[in-house]
């Protein structure tokens, strides 16, 4: 077996609060392997956000150990850190966040640029998964001029757009309709299998978190692997 593109490992996450101490992570284990797409479900404010923003080296634990693609990234300092989430971790968030000024193929490219892409190459790139998505046509329109399927679709293909190893997604088909979510959380899906990736997705769509590959419950804290057929919560 392959191994984890990313490793948790008694991962705890406690916040300073007017009322004290507010724990929100309770030792969580998680591995996630290449091509794999797994679901985080859970109520609002149950933790997805923190477990996402720890796996993705924005925050760091309170204890714990995070290791991507075997490295032990708990120790290393800032910059170092802002090295690997530039060069092996993509985000997606709920709302697009692209920029008014650059059409999609430059959105795209952006990250590639900032990681010390030639314009050429990083252009290059961003047309090629922007194409895997189905936005071949629409590479030099701006987020204005796209729909809200459309504008998320470029969110992906803007996380993809340094190839990383790891991709986490909070929410990313929240604002959408029903059957534009479907279709984006499908382009999501092939990309992750196509690529590689390792995605860990949070959602409050359970339909599509049932066509995720594992699915789990943060609850108290703690993580609970879900069943296909008792994926509800």
């Amino acid at each position: 077996m392959n191994n984890p593109v990313l490793s948790l490992r008694g991962v705890t996450r406690t916040y300073d609060t007017a009322q004290g101490g507010l724990t929100v992570l309770k030792g969580v284990d998680l591995d996630i392997f290449p091509g794999e797409l797994v679901g985080l479900i859970g109520p609002s404010g149950s933790g997805k956000s923190s477990l996402l923003h720890a796996a993705g080296l924005l925050e760091r634990p309170t204890s714990g150990e995070v290791r991507i693609d075997g490295e032990d990234v708990g120790a290393l300092d800032e910059r170092a850190r802002t090295r690997i989430r530039l060069s092996r971790v993509g985000f997606v968030y709920q709302f697009h966040h692209l920029l008014p000024e650059f059409d999609a193929r430059d959105n795209v490219a952006l990250p590639m640029r900032i990681a010390g892409f030639s314009e050429a190459e990083a252009r290059r790139q961003a047309e090629e998964t922007l194409t895997a998505l189905g936005l071949g046509e629409r590479l030099t329109h701006q987020p204005a001029q796209l729909s809200g399927g459309e504008q998320q679709r470029v969110a992906i293909a803007r996380a993809l757009a340094n190839k990383p190893r790891l991709l986490l997604a909070d929410e990313p088909t929240g604002n959408l309709d029903p059957t534009t979510s479907q279709s984006v959380f499908e382009s999501l899906r092939d990309l992750t299998k196509t690529t590689g990736v390792a995605a860990l997705i949070a959602t409050h769509n359970m339909e599509l978190a049932g066509h995720m590959d594992r699915v789990f419950a943060l609850k108290d804290g703690h993580l609970e692997e879900r069943q296909a057929e008792s994926r509800e919560y």
